[in-house]
């Protein structure tokens, strides 16, 4: 898919084909921060079976994988963080390594159910995690297919087929992949230290903008059961307020709050 981005250079741009890449990496990576880690991994909110399906199809949209892969991984990252047992510790492991290479690695491609039981009983959740390739698959068929229509239908937009997939599906899909590791990478090297963790994790306020919410990782780390992770009025959660929002709907509920010890005094310690 790297490669793919490439392509750039033959098919060119459009607003419209740049507009959707923007709007489709916003949307997806809605659905992995609230719903592939904030939902699946720690469940800090709840959720009926129809939304959890579909939250569970938006984080498959991003190319990550499935979700109880991904919240299987996250379990076991949060036990073992930072030590050699953590598949993605830049401590451990090196910063490449941590960034993309375990992600890629075949001893890490296999779904642990034993980490997520608790939604392993779902047989709709087993199958997506299976085929987790399913939903890009559609994704892109269905970009492909937009710039075909708006090509013919409205050609003074200058888009075609080749445009909606390089720039809305390849370019949208790795930045977002890119972005959404330098959690696992970036934040357990740079940043500030507010809360004496057991691991290096840091909070980023840059990536925390880029990540919807999740560059306060140290502040997750000290409480992972928490919806938030803006901690303070200026820490910038987007996910947590759209879950705020969509709790308003009734279509999540139950959305867990900070406990005593996020508002003690910061101890900053780097």
């Amino acid at each position: 898919m790297h490669v793919a981005c490439g392509l750039v250079i033959v098919v060119g741009w459009s607003p419209v084909a740049v507009g959707v890449a923007v709007g489709l990496y916003v949307v997806r990576m809605f659905g992995v921060t609230a719903f592939y880690h904030r939902y699946f991994s720690h469940r800090t909110f709840r959720a009926g079976r129809v939304v959890q399906f579909l939250g569970a199809c938006l984080g498959a949209s991003a190319t990550q994988r499935g979700p109880l892969w991904w919240a299987a991984h996250h379990r076991h990252h949060h036990r073992r963080s930072d030590t050699a047992l953590d598949a993605h510790s830049p401590h451990a492991h090196g910063f490449w390594w941590s960034h993309v290479g375990w992600f890629m690695n075949r001893s890490n491609f296999a779904t642990d159910l034993q980490q997520v039981r608790d939604f392993a009983k779902f047989p709709e959740l087993v199958w997506l995690d299976k085929y987790d390739v399913a939903v890009p698959a559609v994704l892109l068929a269905a970009l492909a297919g937009l710039g075909a229509w708006l090509q013919h239908s409205a050609p003074e937009l200058g888009t075609s087929a080749g445009q909606m997939v390089v720039w809305g599906f390849c370019i949208s899909t790795v930045v977002l992949f890119h972005v959404t590791s330098s959690v696992n990478s970036l934040c357990h090297l740079l940043g500030r230290r507010v809360w004496p963790t057991r691991d290096q994790s840091r909070n980023s306020a840059v990536l925390a903008v880029l990540t919807l919410g999740e560059g306060w990782h140290n502040n997750h780390h000290w409480c992972p059961g928490t919806v938030r992770q803006g901690f303070r009025w200026w820490e910038v959660d987007v996910t947590y307020y759209v879950l705020r929002g969509l709790s308003v709907l009734g279509l999540v509920s139950q959305l867990r709050g900070l406990p005593p010890r996020a508002m003690a005094k910061e101890r900053r310690i780097a």
